[in-house]
Protein backbone atom coordinates (compact mmCIF):
# COMPACT_ATOMS: atom_id res chain seq x y z
CA UNK A 1 0.00 0.00 0.00
CA UNK A 2 1.18 3.89 -0.70
CA UNK A 3 0.61 6.02 1.85
CA UNK A 4 0.59 9.69 1.33
CA UNK A 5 0.31 12.43 3.51
CA UNK A 6 -1.04 16.10 2.94
CA UNK A 7 -2.91 18.93 4.97
CA UNK A 8 -6.26 18.90 3.34
CA UNK A 9 -7.68 15.97 1.16
CA UNK A 10 -9.77 17.40 -1.19
CA UNK A 11 -12.41 14.74 -2.84
CA UNK A 12 -13.39 16.12 -6.30
CA UNK A 13 -11.37 17.84 -9.59
CA UNK A 14 -14.69 20.07 -10.42
CA UNK A 15 -14.47 23.63 -9.78
CA UNK A 16 -15.08 23.80 -6.41
CA UNK A 17 -11.95 21.41 -5.51
CA UNK A 18 -10.11 22.93 -8.30
CA UNK A 19 -10.83 26.23 -6.74
CA UNK A 20 -10.31 25.32 -3.15
CA UNK A 21 -6.91 23.61 -3.88
CA UNK A 22 -5.51 26.88 -5.68
CA UNK A 23 -6.43 29.20 -2.49
CA UNK A 24 -5.15 27.19 -0.35
CA UNK A 25 -2.02 26.54 -2.00
CA UNK A 26 -1.23 30.43 -2.35
CA UNK A 27 -1.74 30.76 1.53
CA UNK A 28 0.55 28.14 1.57
CA UNK A 29 -1.72 24.99 2.80
CA UNK A 30 -0.37 21.76 1.57
CA UNK A 31 -3.78 19.94 -0.44
CA UNK A 32 -3.93 16.96 -2.72
CA UNK A 33 -6.93 16.07 -5.16
CA UNK A 34 -8.72 12.67 -5.44
CA UNK A 35 -11.07 12.30 -8.90
CA UNK A 36 -12.66 8.93 -9.67
CA UNK A 37 -12.61 10.63 -13.27
CA UNK A 38 -10.29 11.24 -15.97
CA UNK A 39 -8.92 14.54 -16.31
CA UNK A 40 -10.27 14.62 -19.60
CA UNK A 41 -13.66 12.86 -18.74
CA UNK A 42 -13.84 16.64 -16.21
CA UNK A 43 -13.32 18.82 -18.97
CA UNK A 44 -15.54 17.06 -21.18
CA UNK A 45 -18.67 18.28 -19.14
CA UNK A 46 -20.50 21.13 -20.95
CA UNK A 47 -21.65 23.19 -18.09
CA UNK A 48 -22.82 27.05 -18.06
CA UNK A 49 -21.45 29.70 -16.01
CA UNK A 50 -23.17 33.10 -15.53
CA UNK A 51 -20.47 34.75 -13.16
CA UNK A 52 -21.25 36.97 -10.04
CA UNK A 53 -19.34 39.54 -9.14
CA UNK A 54 -17.95 38.21 -6.00
CA UNK A 55 -17.16 34.46 -7.40
CA UNK A 56 -15.18 36.75 -10.81
CA UNK A 57 -13.38 38.38 -7.50
CA UNK A 58 -12.53 34.59 -6.13
CA UNK A 59 -11.19 33.51 -9.41
CA UNK A 60 -8.87 36.94 -9.51
CA UNK A 61 -7.55 36.14 -5.70
CA UNK A 62 -6.75 32.50 -6.95
CA UNK A 63 -4.84 33.81 -10.10
CA UNK A 64 -6.68 32.37 -12.79
CA UNK A 65 -8.98 35.11 -13.69
CA UNK A 66 -6.77 36.46 -16.22
CA UNK A 67 -8.61 34.74 -19.52
CA UNK A 68 -12.00 35.26 -18.10
CA UNK A 69 -11.49 38.86 -18.17
CA UNK A 70 -10.14 38.48 -21.50
CA UNK A 71 -12.65 36.36 -23.40
CA UNK A 72 -15.52 36.74 -21.04
CA UNK A 73 -19.10 38.08 -21.74
CA UNK A 74 -19.93 41.00 -19.64
CA UNK A 75 -23.72 41.44 -19.46
CA UNK A 76 -25.33 44.34 -18.13
CA UNK A 77 -29.06 42.88 -17.77
CA UNK A 78 -30.92 40.05 -19.71
CA UNK A 79 -34.13 40.08 -21.09
CA UNK A 80 -37.46 38.86 -20.10
CA UNK A 81 -40.11 37.44 -22.70
CA UNK A 82 -43.94 36.57 -22.39
CA UNK A 83 -46.84 37.40 -24.78
CA UNK A 84 -44.62 37.76 -27.89
CA UNK A 85 -42.98 41.23 -26.16
CA UNK A 86 -39.25 41.50 -24.65
CA UNK A 87 -38.88 43.56 -22.17
CA UNK A 88 -35.21 44.75 -20.23
CA UNK A 89 -34.42 44.13 -16.58
CA UNK A 90 -31.20 46.58 -16.39
CA UNK A 91 -28.87 45.06 -13.73
CA UNK A 92 -26.00 48.00 -13.72
CA UNK A 93 -29.11 50.61 -13.08
CA UNK A 94 -31.11 48.45 -11.09
CA UNK A 95 -28.44 47.42 -8.41
CA UNK A 96 -25.71 50.37 -8.57
CA UNK A 97 -23.30 49.74 -11.28
CA UNK A 98 -23.47 45.89 -10.47
CA UNK A 99 -23.28 42.81 -13.54
CA UNK A 100 -22.62 39.51 -14.63
CA UNK A 101 -19.54 37.99 -16.63
CA UNK A 102 -20.37 34.87 -18.80
CA UNK A 103 -17.75 32.35 -19.25
CA UNK A 104 -18.72 28.79 -19.39
CA UNK A 105 -17.19 26.28 -16.10
CA UNK A 106 -15.60 24.30 -18.37
CA UNK A 107 -13.28 27.04 -19.46
CA UNK A 108 -12.95 27.86 -15.44
CA UNK A 109 -12.16 24.08 -14.90
CA UNK A 110 -9.21 24.52 -17.86
CA UNK A 111 -8.07 27.73 -16.04
CA UNK A 112 -7.49 25.66 -12.60
CA UNK A 113 -5.90 22.84 -14.27
CA UNK A 114 -3.61 24.36 -15.52
CA UNK A 115 -2.80 26.82 -12.64
CA UNK A 116 -2.81 23.44 -10.08
CA UNK A 117 -0.12 21.62 -12.90
CA UNK A 118 1.69 24.77 -13.35
CA UNK A 119 2.37 24.68 -9.52
CA UNK A 120 2.90 20.85 -9.56
CA UNK A 121 0.32 20.56 -7.15
CA UNK A 122 -1.26 16.40 -6.46
CA UNK A 123 -4.34 15.22 -8.49
CA UNK A 124 -4.98 11.74 -8.81
CA UNK A 125 -7.31 11.12 -11.23
CA UNK A 126 -9.13 7.96 -12.06
CA UNK A 127 -9.04 6.87 -8.06
CA UNK A 128 -11.71 3.86 -7.34
CA UNK A 129 -13.40 3.02 -4.41
CA UNK A 130 -12.64 5.83 -2.58
CA UNK A 131 -13.68 5.17 1.57
CA UNK A 132 -13.46 8.04 3.59
CA UNK A 133 -12.52 7.21 7.44
CA UNK A 134 -12.23 8.61 10.67
CA UNK A 135 -13.82 12.20 9.40
CA UNK A 136 -15.02 12.80 13.50
CA UNK A 137 -11.75 12.24 14.65
CA UNK A 138 -8.37 14.60 14.85
CA UNK A 139 -7.23 12.21 11.61
CA UNK A 140 -9.41 11.29 9.57
CA UNK A 141 -7.95 9.15 5.82
CA UNK A 142 -9.17 7.96 2.66
CA UNK A 143 -8.32 4.80 0.97
CA UNK A 144 -8.70 4.45 -2.83
CA UNK A 145 -7.42 2.60 -6.08
CA UNK A 146 -5.30 4.55 -8.55
CA UNK A 147 -3.88 2.39 -11.42
CA UNK A 148 -4.25 -0.99 -9.74
CA UNK A 149 -2.43 0.51 -6.76
CA UNK A 150 -4.17 0.76 -3.13
CA UNK A 151 -3.54 4.19 -1.61
CA UNK A 152 -3.70 5.26 1.81
CA UNK A 153 -4.25 9.54 2.17
CA UNK A 154 -3.89 10.37 5.47
CA UNK A 155 -5.06 14.14 5.99
CA UNK A 156 -6.15 16.80 8.77
CA UNK A 157 -9.28 17.85 7.05
CA UNK A 158 -11.37 16.40 4.01
CA UNK A 159 -13.49 18.81 1.52
CA UNK A 160 -16.35 16.48 -0.28
CA UNK A 161 -16.28 19.00 -3.53
CA UNK A 162 -17.10 15.59 -5.13
CA UNK A 163 -20.94 16.40 -6.71
CA UNK A 164 -24.37 15.42 -5.79
CA UNK A 165 -23.87 11.28 -6.26
CA UNK A 166 -20.06 11.77 -4.36
CA UNK A 167 -18.68 9.57 -1.97
CA UNK A 168 -18.81 12.24 0.72
CA UNK A 169 -22.19 12.58 1.43
CA UNK A 170 -22.95 9.08 1.30
CA UNK A 171 -20.11 8.79 3.77
CA UNK A 172 -22.35 10.34 6.12
CA UNK A 173 -24.44 8.75 8.63
CA UNK A 174 -27.90 9.00 7.92
CA UNK A 175 -28.82 10.32 11.51
CA UNK A 176 -26.65 13.05 11.48
CA UNK A 177 -28.02 14.81 7.96
CA UNK A 178 -31.21 15.78 6.73
CA UNK A 179 -31.94 16.60 3.23
CA UNK A 180 -34.72 18.69 2.06
CA UNK A 181 -35.91 18.38 -2.15
CA UNK A 182 -37.61 19.40 -4.24
CA UNK A 183 -38.23 17.97 -8.15
CA UNK A 184 -39.42 20.03 -11.01
CA UNK A 185 -41.72 17.86 -13.30
CA UNK A 186 -39.90 18.86 -16.65
CA UNK A 187 -36.35 19.51 -17.80
CA UNK A 188 -34.45 21.72 -20.26
CA UNK A 189 -33.38 19.79 -23.53
CA UNK A 190 -30.07 21.89 -24.38
CA UNK A 191 -28.51 22.63 -27.73
CA UNK A 192 -25.09 23.86 -28.01
CA UNK A 193 -24.30 24.81 -31.48
CA UNK A 194 -21.54 26.73 -33.55
CA UNK A 195 -23.55 30.14 -34.10
CA UNK A 196 -23.97 33.96 -33.56
CA UNK A 197 -26.42 34.33 -30.53
CA UNK A 198 -29.41 35.72 -30.96
CA UNK A 199 -28.89 38.24 -28.74
CA UNK A 200 -26.08 40.19 -26.99
CA UNK A 201 -27.44 39.40 -23.44
CA UNK A 202 -29.17 36.27 -22.40
CA UNK A 203 -33.67 35.88 -23.19
CA UNK A 204 -35.68 33.77 -20.62
CA UNK A 205 -38.78 33.10 -22.02
CA UNK A 206 -42.47 32.30 -20.58
CA UNK A 207 -44.88 30.59 -23.38
CA UNK A 208 -47.75 28.62 -22.73
CA UNK A 209 -45.48 25.34 -24.88
CA UNK A 210 -42.78 26.43 -21.90
CA UNK A 211 -39.52 27.92 -20.55
CA UNK A 212 -36.87 28.73 -23.13
CA UNK A 213 -33.62 30.49 -22.75
CA UNK A 214 -31.32 31.76 -25.22
CA UNK A 215 -27.75 31.90 -23.97
CA UNK A 216 -23.88 31.87 -25.03
CA UNK A 217 -20.52 30.51 -24.43
CA UNK A 218 -19.02 32.79 -26.54
CA UNK A 219 -20.04 35.56 -29.85
CA UNK A 220 -19.39 32.50 -32.01
CA UNK A 221 -21.05 29.08 -29.91
CA UNK A 222 -24.89 29.52 -28.48
CA UNK A 223 -26.37 27.53 -25.95
CA UNK A 224 -30.07 27.24 -26.53
CA UNK A 225 -32.68 25.39 -23.90
CA UNK A 226 -36.71 24.55 -24.37
CA UNK A 227 -38.76 23.30 -20.90
CA UNK A 228 -40.12 19.18 -21.90
CA UNK A 229 -41.68 16.68 -20.18
CA UNK A 230 -39.20 14.65 -18.28
CA UNK A 231 -40.97 11.90 -20.71
CA UNK A 232 -38.99 13.02 -23.66
CA UNK A 233 -35.79 11.96 -24.93
CA UNK A 234 -32.47 14.31 -26.67
CA UNK A 235 -32.85 11.56 -29.54
CA UNK A 236 -36.48 12.11 -30.16
CA UNK A 237 -35.79 16.02 -31.23
CA UNK A 238 -34.18 16.97 -34.74
CA UNK A 239 -32.43 19.88 -35.10
CA UNK A 240 -34.92 21.12 -37.00
CA UNK A 241 -37.52 20.39 -34.72
CA UNK A 242 -35.84 22.24 -31.73
CA UNK A 243 -35.27 25.23 -33.88
CA UNK A 244 -38.90 25.65 -34.91
CA UNK A 245 -40.14 25.06 -31.58
CA UNK A 246 -37.63 27.31 -30.12
CA UNK A 247 -38.94 30.33 -32.91
CA UNK A 248 -42.28 29.60 -31.61
CA UNK A 249 -41.33 30.55 -27.96
CA UNK A 250 -39.71 33.37 -28.78
CA UNK A 251 -40.74 37.12 -29.25
CA UNK A 252 -41.06 38.06 -33.69
CA UNK A 253 -37.80 40.03 -33.83
CA UNK A 254 -35.44 37.13 -31.86
CA UNK A 255 -37.38 34.84 -33.84
CA UNK A 256 -36.41 36.28 -37.20
CA UNK A 257 -32.75 36.97 -35.80
CA UNK A 258 -32.27 33.12 -34.86
CA UNK A 259 -29.48 31.87 -36.60
CA UNK A 260 -29.45 28.09 -36.57
CA UNK A 261 -26.84 25.21 -37.31
CA UNK A 262 -26.26 21.50 -36.54
CA UNK A 263 -25.97 20.88 -32.94
CA UNK A 264 -22.58 20.23 -31.44
CA UNK A 265 -24.48 18.80 -28.04
CA UNK A 266 -27.69 17.75 -27.14
CA UNK A 267 -29.27 16.52 -23.89
CA UNK A 268 -31.75 16.85 -21.37
CA UNK A 269 -31.51 17.99 -17.67
CA UNK A 270 -33.88 17.66 -14.94
CA UNK A 271 -34.62 20.16 -12.38
CA UNK A 272 -34.40 20.05 -8.71
CA UNK A 273 -33.51 22.36 -6.10
CA UNK A 274 -32.09 19.96 -3.08
CA UNK A 275 -30.19 21.30 0.26
CA UNK A 276 -28.49 18.59 2.96
CA UNK A 277 -28.07 20.85 5.84
CA UNK A 278 -25.44 20.58 8.10
CA UNK A 279 -22.35 20.86 5.67
CA UNK A 280 -19.60 20.05 8.33
CA UNK A 281 -19.05 16.42 10.25
CA UNK A 282 -16.27 16.52 12.38
CA UNK A 283 -13.59 16.97 9.80
CA UNK A 284 -15.33 16.64 6.83
CA UNK A 285 -16.96 19.53 5.10
CA UNK A 286 -19.55 19.52 1.96
CA UNK A 287 -19.40 22.00 -0.86
CA UNK A 288 -20.95 22.73 -3.96
CA UNK A 289 -23.34 19.98 -5.26
CA UNK A 290 -22.33 17.87 -2.48
CA UNK A 291 -24.58 19.64 -0.58
CA UNK A 292 -26.60 21.60 -2.70
CA UNK A 293 -28.17 21.83 -5.93
CA UNK A 294 -30.72 24.82 -7.78
CA UNK A 295 -32.51 24.80 -10.90
CA UNK A 296 -30.30 26.52 -13.60
CA UNK A 297 -33.10 29.47 -13.90
CA UNK A 298 -31.25 31.62 -11.58
CA UNK A 299 -27.84 30.47 -12.57
CA UNK A 300 -26.56 30.11 -8.56
CA UNK A 301 -24.95 26.58 -8.80
CA UNK A 302 -21.42 27.52 -9.68
CA UNK A 303 -21.99 30.80 -7.60
CA UNK A 304 -23.02 29.15 -4.71
CA UNK A 305 -20.67 26.66 -5.11
CA UNK A 306 -17.76 29.38 -5.27
CA UNK A 307 -19.27 31.09 -2.10
CA UNK A 308 -18.82 27.57 -0.26
CA UNK A 309 -15.08 27.56 -1.39
CA UNK A 310 -14.39 31.25 0.35
CA UNK A 311 -16.46 30.27 3.68
CA UNK A 312 -14.11 26.97 3.51
CA UNK A 313 -11.21 28.45 2.36
CA UNK A 314 -11.17 31.40 4.93
CA UNK A 315 -12.09 28.99 7.54
CA UNK A 316 -9.09 26.93 6.77
CA UNK A 317 -6.67 29.39 6.26
CA UNK A 318 -7.73 31.17 9.81
CA UNK A 319 -7.20 27.56 11.41
CA UNK A 320 -3.46 27.38 10.28
CA UNK A 321 -2.26 30.60 9.99
CA UNK A 322 -4.27 32.15 12.92
CA UNK A 323 -4.44 29.28 15.46
CA UNK A 324 -8.41 30.21 15.35
CA UNK A 325 -11.33 27.57 14.42
CA UNK A 326 -14.28 30.12 14.70
CA UNK A 327 -14.42 29.72 10.82
CA UNK A 328 -14.71 25.88 11.18
CA UNK A 329 -17.14 26.27 13.80
CA UNK A 330 -19.67 28.57 11.40
CA UNK A 331 -18.53 26.89 8.44
CA UNK A 332 -22.07 25.13 7.75
CA UNK A 333 -24.46 28.39 9.28
CA UNK A 334 -22.53 30.84 7.23
CA UNK A 335 -23.03 28.46 3.62
CA UNK A 336 -26.92 27.66 4.68
CA UNK A 337 -27.69 31.48 5.08
CA UNK A 338 -26.48 32.15 1.57
CA UNK A 339 -27.75 28.91 0.13
CA UNK A 340 -30.73 29.14 0.89
CA UNK A 341 -31.63 32.40 -0.13
CA UNK A 342 -30.25 31.19 -3.55
CA UNK A 343 -32.42 28.49 -3.26
CA UNK A 344 -35.59 30.64 -2.66
CA UNK A 345 -34.19 32.87 -6.08
CA UNK A 346 -34.17 30.14 -7.84
CA UNK A 347 -37.34 28.42 -6.64
CA UNK A 348 -39.23 31.64 -7.75
CA UNK A 349 -37.62 31.97 -11.07
CA UNK A 350 -38.19 28.82 -12.13
CA UNK A 351 -41.96 28.92 -10.75
CA UNK A 352 -42.50 32.26 -12.70
CA UNK A 353 -41.04 30.87 -16.11
CA UNK A 354 -41.92 27.15 -16.56
CA UNK A 355 -45.51 25.96 -17.48
CA UNK A 356 -46.43 22.79 -15.12
CA UNK A 357 -48.08 20.15 -15.89
CA UNK A 358 -52.02 20.47 -15.01
CA UNK A 359 -51.80 23.76 -13.90
CA UNK A 360 -55.00 25.56 -13.15
CA UNK A 361 -56.00 28.19 -15.53
CA UNK A 362 -56.15 30.52 -12.19
CA UNK A 363 -52.90 30.00 -11.79
CA UNK A 364 -51.78 30.55 -15.53
CA UNK A 365 -53.76 34.17 -14.91
CA UNK A 366 -51.34 34.67 -11.51
CA UNK A 367 -47.91 33.88 -13.44
CA UNK A 368 -48.74 36.16 -16.22
CA UNK A 369 -49.90 39.11 -13.76
CA UNK A 370 -46.71 38.72 -11.62
CA UNK A 371 -45.04 39.10 -14.93
CA UNK A 372 -46.59 42.29 -15.71
CA UNK A 373 -45.92 43.54 -12.32
CA UNK A 374 -42.33 42.52 -12.79
CA UNK A 375 -41.89 44.33 -15.52
CA UNK A 376 -43.96 47.65 -14.56
CA UNK A 377 -42.52 47.86 -10.81
CA UNK A 378 -38.81 49.36 -10.54
CA UNK A 379 -39.21 47.99 -6.70
CA UNK A 380 -39.73 44.21 -8.06
CA UNK A 381 -37.01 44.69 -10.87
CA UNK A 382 -34.43 45.92 -8.08
CA UNK A 383 -35.29 42.88 -5.87
CA UNK A 384 -34.93 40.51 -8.78
CA UNK A 385 -31.75 42.26 -10.21
CA UNK A 386 -29.47 42.56 -6.81
CA UNK A 387 -30.70 38.63 -6.43
CA UNK A 388 -29.55 37.28 -9.99
CA UNK A 389 -26.42 39.72 -9.66
CA UNK A 390 -25.66 37.68 -6.09
CA UNK A 391 -26.03 38.37 -2.88
CA UNK A 392 -22.85 39.84 -0.62
CA UNK A 393 -20.61 37.52 1.01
Amino acid sequence: MKTLRTQVLIVGAGPSGLLLGQLLHKAGIVNLILERQTGDYVLGRIRAGVLEQTTVDLLDEAGVGARMHAEGLVHHGFDLVFDGQRHRIDLQALTGGKSVIVYGQTEITRDLMEARAAAGLPTLYSAADVQLRNFDSAHPSARCIVNGEEVLVQCEFIAGCDGYHGVSRASVPGSAIRSFEKIYPFGWLGLLSDTPPVSHELIYGSHERGFSLCSMRSAARSRYYLQVPLTEQAGDWSDERFWNELRLRLDPAAAEALVTGPALEKSIAPLRSFVAEPMRFGRLFLAGDAAHIVPPTGAKGLNLAASDIYYLSQALIEHYRDRRGSGIEHYSARCLSRIWKAERFSWWFSSLMHSFPQEQAIEARLHRAELEYLVSSHAAQTVMAENYVGLPW
